[in-house]
């Protein structure tokens, strides 16, 4: 794992880009890092639109969400000093229990300390969401999960 590698996962929520600003002020314009932007997208319950139509409508809308807020984020580490060269962006769709890229059964949290895993990534980005606890108790946090699931690493939790 090597610290100066950065993954920072992000969905466009405004958490997602103060902790973008914030590795921007932390990384400038030093040299060695490398940033990561990624996303994983969690497709919407399909029993919840009315037609197919609709819920292709809202996983189209969600994508171009994303996609903006891609070009805002890079362009936000651009401004703080950051080289273009050194920053990538991963997309990944999820359904459910399976995914467009074949890791079935992971939740939004795991593919994040997966891709950490897989990619040798020594720092892990979240903005921390702000749900309730009642929430939390409920449906988990992908912030707490990561927190606790992550090894061999630092995390950084911008509020």
């Amino acid at each position: 794992m090597h610290f100066k590698k950065i993954l920072v996962a992000v969905d466009a929520s405004e958490n997602s880009a103060r902790a973008v600003e914030y590795v921007g002020i932390m990384v400038g314009d030093t040299p060695g890092f490398e940033i990561t932007l990624l996303h994983v997208e969690r497709y919407p319950e399909r029993d919840i639109f009315p037609d197919d139509t609709s819920w292709q409508d809202a996983c189209r809308e969600e994508g171009q969400n994303i996609r903006t807020f891609f070009s805002q984020a890079k362009a936000m580490l651009e401004n703080k000093g950051v080289s273009p060269d050194i920053i990538s962006i991963e997309y990944v769709k999820t359904s459910g229990g399976g995914t467009q890229r074949g890791s079935k059964g992971l939740g939004v949290a795991q593919h994040i300390l997966k891709m950490h895993r897989d990619g040798g990534f020594g720092t892990v980005v979240v903005g921390r969401r702000g749900v309730s606890k009642a929430e939390e108790f409920l449906f988990g946090s992908v912030t707490t999960k990561i927190i606790h699931n992550a090894k061999d690493c630092t995390v950084w939790v911008v509020e």
